[in-house]
């Protein structure tokens, strides 16, 4: 990855949360200490011009760890502080919260995923069977009728596919 203010790699990764929204910045060595110190001087100014530095956000953060699961009773503030979830429903619970982060970190908020190159075609045909019936499952549910018939004759040709040599092979 190259520093965002020059074209040399990035050695260093600072995420700053500002009014609840996370900010990743990646800098090479020289750049990031530029940029702390005019972030260290901007915050001086202001605590000498009276203001309280992110008061505002201050405020926000401790409304956000108060939040909690409604599952395994997890706080935002509990997640903050170890780096983990509780369980799977915090993903929901913690949503608005967890996209910008993970789309911070990952550059998507979905898991592409990744298939080993020395897969049986027959493992390539079953993962892409399941993620077409829950494309399927998605379409349906946002009434996509049109969407979900051609998910639906892609899905009935992979079986065939997948059924053909199948029969092929119990004849023999």
């Amino acid at each position: 990855m190259k520093c965002q203010s020059c074209p040399s790699p990035a050695t260093l990764h600072i995420t700053e949360i500002i009014k609840g929204t996370a900010a990743e910045h990646h800098f090479c060595e020289e750049c990031a200490q530029l940029y702390l110190n005019q972030a260290e001087s901007t915050k001086g100014s202001e605590m000498a011009a009276g203001e309280p530095a992110d008061a505002d956000s201050e405020s926000n953060l401790d409304d956000l760890d108060q939040l909690v699961c409604p599952n395994c009773g997890i706080t935002f503030k509990e997640f903050r502080k170890q780096g983990r979830l509780g369980c799977p429903h915090d993903y929901v619970a913690f949503q608005d919260e967890l996209l910008p982060l993970l789309e911070s970190i990952h550059g998507s908020t979905e898991h592409k995923g990744k298939i080993p190159r020395h897969t049986p075609e027959d493992s390539r045909k079953q993962y892409r069977l399941i993620k077409l019936r829950g494309e399927l499952k998605a379409a349906v549910a946002e009434e996509s009728y049109e969407r979900a018939a051609r998910l639906r004759d892609e899905i009935q040709s992979l079986e065939k596919e997948s059924a053909a040599p199948h029969s092929e092979q119990e004849a023999e």
